[in-house]
């Protein structure tokens, strides 16, 4: 299962980072979830420069993709030469994004009618797109999602996991994750927010 993790220039660490090490959790089921951008090196929004792992042009061929979020979503969403370089495909691939990431989505025309999540700073651009926004951390139809505030990138990741490696793997793989002493009641209330939205086996 190959995952691009599209991260832009002025990327929120918590969205890449999180969603990147927990879904890497499913390594030894041939999961590979890897860094995604448009050049080959990228800095943080905190000043954290990383080498991306994988061309922008990588999310057309994979099976997931998740659109980080950081401060210069606006600017890239109107940067159609950039856009233009993603061809995503929704009947083949799980699309997903986070905060402002929730915005490319919705100028790529991924989102359609769907209600969306994203973060308090984004909303207005994202309902200037036609979107509409709910006070949800997290809201999925089909093979599209969104969710919303940093740290629910956990909830991402573990769409993607339940989705397509089944409960049972997506709870092993966060239970590792989750603070000791919590582990149990940590990962079935992350998980009880993301089953009503995963399709019927």
């Amino acid at each position: 299962m190959k995952v691009a993790v599209l991260t832009f220039d002025g990327f929120n660490e918590l969205d890449s980072f999180i969603a990147l090490g927990l879904i890497n959790r499913l390594g030894h089921l041939g999961w590979s979830a890897e860094i995604t951008s448009p050049s080959e090196q990228v800095r943080s929004m905190n000043g954290v420069a990383i080498a991306a792992q994988r061309p922008l042009e990588f999310a057309n061929e994979a099976d997931v993709v998740l659109f980080g979020s950081g401060i210069h979503t606006r600017t890239i969403a109107a940067d159609g030469a950039l856009l233009d370089r993603l061809r995503l495909d929704p009947v083949r691939q799980l699309i997903a994004g986070q905060c402002s990431g929730t915005l490319l989505m919705a100028r790529l025309g991924l989102l359609a009618d769907m209600p969306a999540c994203t973060d308090s700073t984004t909303k207005p651009w994202v309902v200037e797109a036609g979107v509409r926004v709910v006070d949800e951390p997290f809201h999925a139809r089909g093979p599209i999602a969104t969710a919303g505030g940093c740290l629910a990138s956990q909830y991402l990741a573990a769409w993607v996991m339940a989705s397509r490696a089944g409960l049972s793997a997506a709870r092993q793989a966060l239970h590792y994750a989750a603070p000791v002493g919590e582990k149990d009641v940590y990962v079935e209330r992350l998980l009880a927010v993301v089953k009503p939205f995963l399709s019927p086996a």
